[in-house]
């Protein structure tokens, strides 16, 4: 990697904020949630889902998609663990995976609604 030469005025600052500095694993995971969160099909879902746990049919219907659509979706929130899934019997019922994420989205909800 090529190095770059920077005027540092406050070194003591660059030096604490480096030693803080995020591994790429982490910056990568946390860029793939907020990339997640920044589609609208998703969005919609995570609303619906802050709301109550609900199965894909219920999903589509309130989202007025297919089930297929919803279910394409449904699967990239969880491989992200953004959402998680229990079944019963041959019904899986999806539900936001922790107060985290929970928290995440309704920040930036309010964010957007305190204009």
């Amino acid at each position: 990697m090529e190095r770059v030469c920077y005027n540092v005025n406050h070194h003591e600052t660059v030096a604490r904020v480096r030693e803080k500095q995020l591994a790429e694993d982490q910056v990568r995971d946390v860029a793939a949630i907020f990339q997640a969160m920044g589609d609208p099909t998703r969005v919609r879902i995570l609303h619906a889902l802050v709301q109550s746990e609900m199965c894909v049919c219920d999903l589509a219907a309130v989202l007025e998609m297919t089930q297929s659509a919803v279910s394409h979706q449904l699967r990239n929130l969880r491989n992200l663990r953004i959402i998680k899934r229990r079944k019963e019997g041959r019904v899986a019922y999806y539900n936001i995976d922790d107060e985290h994420i929970k928290t995440l989205f309704e920040t930036g909800l309010h964010h957007v609604s305190h204009r």
